[in-house]
């Protein structure tokens, strides 16, 4: 693992431990000599995780749609800074960077691109691991309705296992590191005109 796709929030939320967490974060990614990928972003939980990450001598790439880049404030010291025309080109470079994937607090765009890498994994578009940090119980509410959907038969056991969930930075860091890619699921790969 040499980069980490953080997918968070372009707001910081009303607890200020969503911040602290994010400026931990990006410290701890530098440290380890992993780089950052993100939406591109000064401003936010973003904003703190890119500023920490690249204070701490890290490495740091933004990838963010031209129509955002005045929206979120680009982060124009990032080591590298890609704006594109597209969320969709946004999201396809960013999941191409990256080695591994987690999300922070956010709202709709973190989780629509939390859900989108998930999907990817269990449709086996990719074998990274893809993580959640649960900070403060912030998404305990979205792990519950996923166990709902696993007990209602929405989802298998083995695809809500793809989301690998901890409460601590370093914790989440150690465990998207050491995970292994499941056996592909065969609903999905019949051949064609099967």
């Amino acid at each position: 693992m040499r980069s980490v796709c953080v997918f968070c929030g372009s707001a910081s939320g009303g607890n200020p431990v969503f911040a602290e967490t994010a400026r931990a974060l990006g410290a701890e990614l530098a440290r380890r000599g992993l780089a950052l990928v993100y939406g591109g972003g000064r401003i936010g939980l973003m904003g703190e995780v890119a500023i920490a990450a690249k204070a701490a001598g890290g490495t740091v790439v933004g990838v963010i749609p031209e129509r955002l880049a005045a929206k979120e404030i680009a982060y124009d010291d990032a080591s590298e800074l890609i704006v594109v025309n597209t969320m969709h080109t946004r999201k396809a470079i960013m999941a191409d960077r990256a080695d591994a994937f987690l999300a922070l607090p956010g709202g709709f765009g973190t989780l629509e691109e939390l859900f989108e890498i998930l999907t990817w994994a269990q449709l086996g578009i990719h074998a990274k691991p893809v993580g959640l940090l649960d900070v403060a119980g912030f998404y305990t509410p979205l792990l519950a309705w996923l166990d709902t959907a696993v007990a209602a038969g929405f989802l298998k056991p083995k695809h809500r296992d793809l989301l690998i969930v901890r409460s601590d930075g370093t914790a989440l860091l150690d465990a998207l590191n050491d995970w292994r890619p499941p056996t592909p699921t065969e609903k999905w790969m019949t051949p064609a005109g099967r």
